[in-house]
């Protein structure tokens, strides 16, 4: 099911992964010499043309229908889902796709396609290795989150984005929403003085899932391309389609669970107390189990307590405890003691994730750093990951955010990395 709209003659990016339909997923990549350098910027009234890899639910309901309808500058080129029953949907769903490349395997869409960005709105345990081919076809990065799976996907990711000079927006929108913007300014600023204690609620954790009878694949799905790094499982809807549930494909990506609601819960955490570009570096259990309480500690004596009810407290934001009073910020909106520092709080944003997807294409043109840069979303991510380590463990760790490992403790540090099933390895990122 792949109609190739736009290839007319060679484009420039033919050179990626020329044998792609043959190649194994993690085959020799040929790296256009302009994926290596910083492009020349657009002209004012170029349109971004973009791509999608995974057009579930977040894609058709929310991230296409901004680039579509909205004044951004951009145009959708092409899709691609492993699943053909998704882009037969969209097709339907957008009049404006009897333009677009439809395909099944994103690596030919990369290979025949004139893009200049794509989204990646994929299932989390095929987001990382479906962005670094996008970096080395030369394409910006919009990555939904939780970016990785896995600790240790992270670096190799950031490595990859700096590497190739390419532009990767993680999909945590309150970075650039107005609101928040303007509370995490207050709290990092000193408004409420030196903050001793955030809290936020104690999100749920993965489940594991337990064997079911095997399922007859739905025509039309690649299970083995779905499959990705993880366990070629008999196919079973449970894991198809409750895929956020289980540990194998998220950490927790339900509501109210970690790597869920979560990550959008401590990346407004990070971004208020400017730890951007660290983590804490202790952690343990308050109370036992896979859904007990947590307390971090930052290098600075910060605390990170995650305690709250799942119905307590803001469900996508945190609590921020100062020597001068208290500031509680949850999407678009934030209350304050005292209550003048909600004096001139601008007015909150219609749509909340048109300003992120506007951030990325404005960076695309000037090549400057997004508001939620791969760095600020592998650093967020890992925490999440830490809270499951330390609630599987029951015990307390001691984490070292600048070397990314867990000091003197192969137990934990065995936790950082996954095995990936052959063919779906990570490419080596010099």
């Amino acid at each position: 099911m792949e109609k190739n709209s736009h290839v007319s003659g060679k484009t420039s990016r033919r050179s990626f992964l020329k044998a792609a339909a043959a190649a194994a997923i993690c085959g020799p990549h040929f790296i256009r010499s302009s994926a290596l350098a910083c492009p020349g910027k657009f002209e004012a009234n170029d349109q971004i043309g973009v791509g999608f890899v995974g057009i579930g639910g977040r894609a058709q309901g929310t991230l296409m229908k901004l680039v579509l309808e909205q004044p951004l500058g951009a145009r959708v080129v092409a899709i691609a889902d492993c699943e053909e029953s998704r882009t037969r949907t969209a097709v339907k769903q957008f009049p404006q796709s009897k333009d677009w490349g439809i395909y099944q395997d994103y690596r030919r869409m990369f290979d025949k396609e004139k893009l200049d960005a794509v989204f990646v709105p994929t299932t989390t345990h095929a987001r990382v290795l479906v962005c670094i081919h996008a970096l080395q076809a030369g394409l910006d990065v919009y990555a939904e989150k939780p970016i990785t799976l896995t600790i240790g996907e992270g670096r190799p990711l950031v490595k990859a984005v700096r590497r190739y000079k390419r532009v990767l927006q993680v999909g945590s929108q309150q970075r650039s929403m107005r609101i928040n913007t303007y509370a995490s300014d207050l709290v990092r600023n000193g408004a409420i003085g030196k903050v001793h204690t955030a809290l936020c609620r104690a999100f749920l954790g993965p489940e594991h899932y337990q064997p079911k009878p095997e399922m007859p694949i739905p025509e039309g799905l690649n299970w083995d391309m779905w499959c990705n790094q993880t366990e070629l499982r008999p196919y079973h809807t449970e894991l198809h389609h409750e895929w956020a549930r289980w540990w194998d494909y998220d950490g927790g990506g339900q509501i109210n669970g970690i790597t869920g609601w979560g990550t959008h819960a401590i990346d407004q955490i990070q971004c208020a107390l400017g730890k951007d570009d660290t983590g804490p570096v202790e952690i343990w259990p308050v109370t036992p189990g896979p859904t007990g309480k947590l307390a971090m500690r930052y290098a600075d004596g910060t605390m990170l307590k995650l305690e709250l009810g799942l119905e307590d407290g803001p469900g996508l934001g945190g609590i921020f405890l100062g020597e001068k009073g208290k500031i509680e910020i949850d999407r678009n909106v934030f209350t304050a003691d005292p209550p003048e520092l909600t004096g001139k709080v601008p007015e909150p944003d219609a749509l909340d994730t048109l300003p992120h997807i506007q951030n990325w294409l404005d960076c695309i043109r000037t090549r400057e750093r997004p508001t939620a840069d791969v760095e600020i979303g592998h650093r967020t991510t890992t925490i999440c990951h830490l809270a499951n380590i330390c609630r599987e463990l029951g015990r307390k760790l001691r984490w070292d955010p600048q070397k990314e490992i867990f000091p003197d403790d192969a137990e934990a540090n065995a936790r950082i990395h996954r095995p990936r099933r052959k063919g779906y390895e990570l490419p080596e990122i010099l």
